[in-house]
């Protein structure tokens, strides 16, 4: 059989695959994948502020997480400058700040990349439950956010007509994020977060009929991802966090072949002008 930490890694590993699944479809309908990255280099300036005021790890990147997003909504409103520009400001400025301010605590040995690559394979029991409560958090969010949230992705000024608060939609979603970002870091490390948002949805985005079954998809094809990851990783000795992206990567690339019929979602997402889904 297989050792503690390899099953602890898989059970950990699927249940982020779960929970980001949903909220990586959200992110490539909206166009979103930079914020997903910006998100992600935010949390390195998390980490260092949590070392420096001896704050709780996760907290401490989730607060930051949500900080960035409020200042992009600020400064998007201002409409001084694009989003991408604004994206690359924050998401720069977060990393290297954290980096500066890493550099500057010389009394803390710190780890770099353990938390720029996660290492799943040394998840605890009480990360396994911190993965899973604040999954199962998410997802029901999500259930209960997914009308405002669709409309809102596809028609802004037709959920606004309806009532839906497409603004609020919005901060909720980023708030989402910030959190999974949170607790996702410790197992899958900063930088491949935005790959495990983005690789599973936009692989299952080929095979979907709906957004709905878009949404499950992200989430079998992540798991999908995670098992082949940590097994090939197993075989072949390779860093666990980037070859559970190789296979994601892997089942994005067998996507792509001309087989079956495209989903319908391109049109059913895409036709902004055609009605409320």
């Amino acid at each position: 059989m297989f050792d503690d930490f390899f099953t602890r890694a898989l059970v950990a590993g699927i249940g982020l695959a779960i929970t980001v699944g949903p909220l990586g479809c959200f992110v490539i309908w909206r166009r979103m994948a930079y914020f997903g990255d910006t998100m992600a280099h935010s949390a390195l300036l998390g980490v260092a502020l949590s070392l420096l005021f001896n704050l709780n790890l996760m907290l401490s990147v989730f607060l930051v997480a949500a900080v960035v997003s409020l200042l992009l909504l600020l400064l998007q409103k201002r409409g001084a400058l694009s989003t991408d520009a604004l994206l690359g400001i924050l998401s720069h400025s977060a990393l290297s700040i954290g980096l500066v301010m890493v550099a500057f605590m010389t009394w803390v040995r710190i780890d770099l990349v353990g938390f720029l690559f996660g290492d799943i394979l040394a998840v605890s029991e009480a990360d396994i439950d911190l993965v899973w409560g604040g999954g199962i958090l998410v997802l029901f969010a999500i259930v209960y956010l997914w009308r405002p949230l669709l409309a809102s992705t596809v028609n802004p000024e037709l959920a606004e007509a309806e009532g839906l608060q497409p603004e609020r939609a919005r901060l909720y979603f980023m708030l989402l994020m910030a959190l999974v970002i949170a607790i996702a870091m410790k197992i899958v490390g900063i930088l491949l977060i935005t790959s495990l948002l983005i690789i599973p949805a936009a692989t299952a985005r080929r095979f979907a009929t709906s957004p709905e079954i878009m949404a499950v998809l992200a989430s079998v094809i992540g798991a999908l991802a995670v098992t082949g990851g940590l097994f090939g990783s197993l075989h072949f000795d390779t860093p666990s966090g980037p070859s559970i992206v190789v296979a994601a990567m892997g089942l994005f690339v067998l996507s792509l072949l001309p087989f079956g019929r495209k989903g319908e979602i391109e049109t059913a997402i895409h036709s902004t002008h055609g009605g409320h889904h």
